[in-house]
């Protein structure tokens, strides 16, 4: 990843790179959502640790990333004779998206602020000589 956000501008960034980018997610993260945005029907962690080749345990805690920001959906689904189990589905791009916009937006305002800030401390101690 670029040191700077100049860097960050300058170099090429793909569609998968934006889950780096605004949510920090590694390889396996990316691959577990790809794996569920293409499968046809919601999976189980079982069947998602299969998919990706990893332990239940590494690919619950994925998913549960996954989960904590918003990128798919937990199902339960109940045994008719009592237990129950559950499936994840992703959530739909636009709601991700919209999410994605937001936190850009309030980032931008954020920066902004800061820019702000930084404009006022700079006038103010460049002025201060000249009026001495």
């Amino acid at each position: 990843m670029a040191d700077s956000l100049q860097e960050m501008i300058r170099q090429d960034m793909e569609c998968e790179s934006l889950l780096e980018c605004f949510h920090g997610m590694g390889e396996l993260e990316k691959r577990i959502f790809s794996v569920i945005v293409e499968s046809e029907e919601p999976l189980t962690v079982d069947e998602i640790a299969e998919r990706v080749d990893r332990e239940r345990s590494t690919a619950y805690r994925a998913v549960k990333r996954l989960r904590d920001v918003g990128f798919i959906r937990r199902e339960q689904i109940n045994y008719e004779d009592g237990g129950y189990y559950h499936v994840y589905h992703p959530v739909d791009a636009d709601e991700i998206a919209d999410e994605m916009q937001r936190l850009l937006n309030d980032w931008y305002a954020q920066m902004g602020q800061l820019i702000q800030e930084f404009r006022t401390k700079y006038d103010e101690q460049v002025a201060a000589p000249a009026e001495s």
